[in-house]
């Protein structure tokens, strides 16, 4: 398949120009100005084309909690938002503890075709918080382990499970959350699980990833911890980014933060010490957000919402936002995504940044319309998606 995409202000981590890009066999094969070319013509005079986006964080809750989202729902749901690739978290039912359960997600998500997929895999299995045998068992299509939801609270086993992952060249996503305090104070229970995450990785050489960093101090031992040289990356969410608990009051774990905490995250996106951006995307039914469920719907609206706090409020450069919402997630992930150049992927994003909306979680094709953003202005409007070439959304 051929397409020529002309006329186009094309902007990626490293590149902000106007000119034509060439797909050709779903790769990036020419970039130019004033490429002539018989195919099927993309006029994109007056947007803007990024690379498409990658979530390293996302629940697209099949198996088992189908009511919520599905895979044909939640890959609707991603490249209307701009996303090809998503990194599907394991606290499913059953739980992904098994190659069984990978192979059955991915093959679905295929068979679907509008995205491309990782799975993760539980650290502990059924997210027992105890057992790890079944690591023994998972294969090279696994790249992460994460007991997101819960976090892994023993010492002993997440020790274990970082020497594991050592091994067979797996890196952890943390859910930074220690249990003993969720119910005294959610701030001093990420902090303390963030700290014991990172001394482990330090202590073991395991890759740690940091999954939805939300305040100044879990940051800061992030940072740390870069400093040093130790292998741990880390995200943030939009909605850590763009709320504080003085503007709404809506649960999510952790939970929207202070002004202060929100400032600090801002500084290191600035500073270069946070590595993603990835939306946390955790679909509820109106049921189970009203009894209580924490999470929001975010993958629809992660671009707008970002582009709008950083770049228009807080002058971050459109190339960081990309870098963080595509170049970085792609490299820690191992795809061929993220950056316009020639031989990667041709995932791409057609945007209006001029286009200014109101959201309306009425109309997410996710099922799940749980969203603080409702109702919100924001600019920057997802025109088109693109993945390996093919159109996968349209306006």
């Amino acid at each position: 398949m051929e397409v020529l995409i002309k006329n186009v202000r094309v902007v990626d981590w490293a590149q902000d120009f106007y000119g034509d890009i060439y797909v050709n066999e779903g790769k990036i094969f020419e970039i130019g100005k004033n490429l002539d070319k018989n195919c099927e013509i993309i006029d994109g005079k007056g947007k803007v084309l990024l690379p498409g986006f990658v979530d390293m964080h996302a629940h697209f809750r099949e198996p088992g909690f189908t009511h919520k989202e599905n895979i044909l729902t939640g890959s609707m749901a991603a490249v209307r938002g701009g996303y090809t690739m998503v990194n599907l978290m394991a606290n499913t039912n059953p739980v992904c503890s098994d190659m069984e359960t990978v192979n059955y997600v991915i093959d679905k998500v295929n068979k679907v075709g509008l995205v491309d997929a990782h799975q993760v895999v539980s650290i502990t299995k059924n997210l027992d918080g105890k057992d790890l045998s079944h690591l023994e068992k998972i294969d090279s299509k696994v790249k992460f382990i994460s007991d997101d939801g819960k976090g892994v609270a023993d010492n002993k086993i997440m020790f274990e499970a970082m020497i594991k992952a050592k091994d067979k060249n797996l890196i952890v996503i943390s859910h930074a959350e220690n249990p003993e305090m969720s119910n005294i104070d959610m701030r001093m229970a990420e902090n303390m699980m963030t700290w014991r995450d990172i001394s482990l990785a330090k202590f073991t050489g395991c890759e740690l990833h940091m999954a939805h960093v939300s305040t100044k101090e879990a940051m800061h031992d992030v940072i740390e911890a870069k400093k040093q040289g130790a292998s741990v990356t880390c995200e943030v969410t939009p909605h850590h980014l763009a709320l504080t608990e003085d503007d709404v009051e809506y649960r999510v774990n952790p939970p929207i933060r202070n002004k202060e905490d929100v400032e600090f995250l801002i500084k290191s996106i600035k500073e270069g010490f946070v590595d993603v951006i990835a939306t946390d995307h955790a679909p509820h039914t109106y049921e189970d957000k009203i009894k209580g469920s924490p999470g929001i719907s975010g993958i629809e609206t992660s671009f707008s919402v970002c582009y709008t706090k950083l770049v228009k409020k807080e002058n971050i450069l459109l190339s960081r936002l990309s870098e963080l919402m595509s170049k970085r997630p792609a490299e820690i992930m191992g795809v061929s995504k993220g950056q316009i150049a020639i031989g990667y992927d041709a995932d791409l994003v057609l945007v209006d940044l001029e286009k200014e909306y109101i959201i309306s979680s009425e109309e997410f094709v996710s099922k799940g319309k749980n969203s603080p953003f409702n109702k919100k202005k924001v600019y920057g409007e997802i025109l088109m998606t693109i993945k390996g070439g093919k159109t996968v959304y349209s306006k």
